[in-house]
């Protein structure tokens, strides 16, 4: 795995296949399945925690009017469901440590 960079999911199967010994393929399948029951139990509108990690939160904003920095308008800006990260203090406590 590299040191710096970006974690990718092939980053992930990799350290599975290392350390559990399952075949790439299985792997990567392994990852997928994690990602995609993340993705619907969000799309459903639950959070998702992983414990010593994080919780990914889902909320709903109001319709509000923002303004176009440029030119000064007003413009209405459309309710919707933003997902935020809050890592746990865990993870903040290695992070920090760097």
């Amino acid at each position: 795995m590299r040191s710096v960079g970006t974690l990718t999911r092939a980053d992930l199967a990799d350290v599975i296949h290392r350390k559990v010994g399952l075949s790439r393929a299985e792997s990567l399948d392994m990852v997928e399945g994690i990602l995609g029951h993340m993705c619907d139990a969000m799309s459903d509108g639950e959070n998702v925690k992983i414990s010593g990690f994080g919780t990914f939160l889902l909320r709903d904003k109001g319709e509000r009017v923002g303004r176009n920095p440029k030119t000064g308008i007003e413009v209405p800006i459309t309710p919707r469901r933003v997902m935020t990260f809050r890592a746990s203090k865990m993870l903040k406590d290695k992070v920090s440590g760097l």
